[in-house]
């Protein structure tokens, strides 16, 4: 049982918490930018909620033409989508659970890479990656997707305080990166992005985009299923008029009702497995007990 433990733990941190990541454990005491009562805690802690967030708000992001364009020629996505993913944890993991000096050196990092990327997208148009409203598309795409998930996967009864007060949190990432007017509300993030929908579109590289993530590896042979599975579960958090863009079809209520009882299922093991977590870390940074409280404060 302790083998099978270790494997899977070692499985969700190959992607969660790759080589080169922050140091959870020091300095001893730092809160970091939120701290553990945080809502911003709370919502990043489940690593299977976090995993199906981010596989939508990737596709979601990609409908932005030059959101798209930035990705597309400037990473090595295509190639690599399990690396994209792994940078992405291991910036979110240390800006919400890393102690306040690694947090702004992550950040201070993404800004910096930020400035190198620009160039022309298929329809003529200049994009810029520390472009300000850019920068909050890509931000609420991922916070919305990532609040969706956790409340559908994790806690269903997350309050809307709770929910709101995340928004407001997650802000702070966003600002100091560079974007503006960031919606700090779940309701103002509703109203935002019915307001971008006009400006998203879908074309072949987007349909790519889809099909990399519906065929996208896995750490190991043990994962490949479990991964599927998160993979699936992420198109299908989409809003309804995103998968209509990406020609999508919807489930219908049992198929729906199948996809989520079976994610509740694979997410069992993993949430039994996982011991050295970065929540799991940052909580012995803080001298707090290793698990806090499965829905605190809701």
């Amino acid at each position: 049982m302790e083998f099978l433990r270790t494997r899977i733990e070692a499985s969700v941190l190959a992607i969660s918490r790759p080589p080169g990541s922050t140091d959870f454990l020091l300095p001893p005491g730092d809160p970091g930018l939120f701290g553990p009562d945080s809502a911003a805690w709370q919502v990043h802690s489940d690593f299977t909620a976090m995993l199906i967030g981010g596989v939508s708000a990737l596709l979601l992001q990609m409908l932005h033409p030059l959101a798209l364009a930035g990705v597309w020629d400037h990473s090595s996505f295509q190639s690599d989508m399990l690396g994209r993913l792994r940078r992405t944890a291991q910036f979110i993991a240390g800006t919400t659970f890393g102690s306040r000096a690694d947090a702004e050196r992550l950040i201070a990092l993404v800004r910096r890479i930020h400035l190198g990327v620009s160039g022309t997208a298929p329809d003529g148009r200049s994009y810029r990656a520390s472009d300000p409203a850019l920068l909050s598309w890509v931000h609420a795409a991922e916070v919305s997707s990532f609040l969706e998930a956790y409340v559908r996967y994790r806690n269903p009864h997350f309050a809307q305080a709770r929910r709101d007060l995340y928004l407001q949190e997650i802000a702070l990432i966003a600002e100091q990166l560079g974007a503006e007017n960031v919606p700090r509300s779940q309701a103002a993030m509703q109203t935002y992005l019915q307001e971008m929908r006009p400006q998203m579109q879908c074309d072949e590289r987007t349909r790519m985009t889809l099909q990399l993530v519906l065929n996208a590896p896995a750490p190991n042979a043990l994962a490949l299923p479990w991964t599927r599975l998160m993979m699936r579960a992420g198109i299908d958090l989409l809003p309804a008029w995103a998968k209509e863009k990406l020609q999508v079809k919807p489930y219908s209520p049992l198929q729906r009702a199948l996809l989520q009882r079976s994610v509740m299922l694979a997410a069992q093991p993993i949430r039994w497995a996982v011991r050295n977590g970065s929540v799991h870390l940052a909580r012995r940074r803080m001298g707090l007990p290793p698990q806090a409280p499965p829905l605190a404060h809701d």
